[in-house]
């Protein structure tokens, strides 16, 4: 009897929980809904502030710095009728919001104001592009795609593409980062500016390999969209010997098992051999059947060595190389060898064209 009303206790809490979920998930999509509203409203706003403040300048053709005065006393009218939000500053940006995105079709709801503000900075209109496809993509908080700007993922990524794959890098400006292949989810340099550590101070790889876990969320978003954490030392057993893998991350849109090892070194044969030998164990015993052959990288202080070309070559398996540095990278450096990129590419298609004219 005990038994049977005990059971009957049990399901009622278990349909009470039932019901207490179903309410939490309608009363959070409603908030997500609503959030969702407010911000486009506040967009639309902000949007049409922008539009109303070019149009009167274009009809009374003010000169700049009677534009600015302007906008000083529009500032201070505006704050006192409605309150916080409407300084100096915030409407230079809604004016701006307006001047770069003419067609308010192309504003995305899925980014706040502040968002805005910050890709607002970036005068090159393929890198901004870029951060604001990606943000909408990877989800990234304002402090997120802060963090990715100030570390010049843009101009990381596009050097990493490939001086040779145009294409490749057009198309990241246009669409952000589309994870198709293995190489799609390589950077080069990888920046561990999070970790605190001075740039020439000697570490162990197992000191560097749990820093990086103490920083594991910072980690994944220097890692990229889609990685989640499996797990560090992972064991690989081979005829009763036992090796362990550095670090194992599973990437969900390539459905492939990524396995990163840590060098505190130059790249070396050894090294290469010994992660395709992991890989090799993945795809074979790790895998299920709807995984993606698995992916190696190994993370180290530099690549450049004839060896490391030659034991990269060749291989059957996805392993890469990467550098890796303790400090955020220089933008005007990177900002110049993507210039020069550039202005490589530009040279060869006028050359491609004179000769087709020829």
């Amino acid at each position: 009897m005990h038994m049977i009303e005990r059971g009957d206790i049990m399901n009622k809490i278990a349909e009470y929980n039932d019901m207490i979920n179903e309410i939490k998930e309608v009363l959070q999509s409603a908030r997500k809904n609503v959030a969702q509203q407010v911000n486009t409203e506040l967009l639309t706003t902000y949007w049409n502030i922008g539009r109303i403040i070019v149009e009167h300048e274009q009809q009374s053709k003010e000169r700049a710095e009677y534009g600015q005065q302007t906008l000083k006393e529009l500032s201070k009218v505006l704050t006192k009728e409605f309150g916080k939000g409407f300084s100096r500053a915030n409407i230079y940006n809604m004016r701006l919001f307006y001047l770069t995105y003419k067609k308010f079709q192309s504003v995305t709801g899925k980014l706040t104001w502040t968002h805005y503000c910050e890709l607002l900075s970036i005068s090159d209109p393929n890198k901004r592009s870029f951060y604001e496809k990606e943000a909408v993509n990877s989800g990234w908080s304002v402090r997120e795609m802060k963090r990715q700007m100030a570390t010049s993922l843009y101009e990381r990524l596009l050097l990493s593409e490939g001086k040779s794959n145009k294409e490749a890098v057009l198309a990241l400006a246009q669409r952000g980062i589309e994870l198709t292949s293995p190489s799609d989810i390589i950077k080069d340099p990888y920046v561990f500016e999070f970790l605190g550590i001075p740039e020439n101070k000697p570490i162990m790889e197992s000191e560097l390999e749990k820093a990086l876990v103490q920083q594991i969320e910072t980690f994944l978003l220097e890692l990229g969209r889609g990685f989640m954490f499996v797990g560090t030392q992972q064991r690989v057993t081979l005829n009763n010997i036992h090796y362990y893998v550095d670090m194992v991350f599973y990437n969900k849109p390539l459905r492939a098992y990524v396995l990163i090892e840590l060098k505190t070194v130059k790249l070396l044969p050894e090294a290469v051999g010994q992660l395709n030998m992991y890989l090799n164990y993945y795809a074979a015993e790790v895998n299920d059947p709807d995984d993606n052959p698995p992916i190696g990288i190994i993370l180290c202080t530099d690549k450049t060595n004839v060896e490391a070309e030659y034991a990269l070559g060749g291989l059957s398996n996805n392993i890469f190389a990467s550098c890796y540095t303790y400090v955020i990278p220089n933008k005007e450096e990177l900002i110049a060898q993507v210039e020069a990129v550039l202005k490589e590419w530009h040279e060869t298609e006028d050359k491609e064209n004179e000769e087709v004219l020829n």
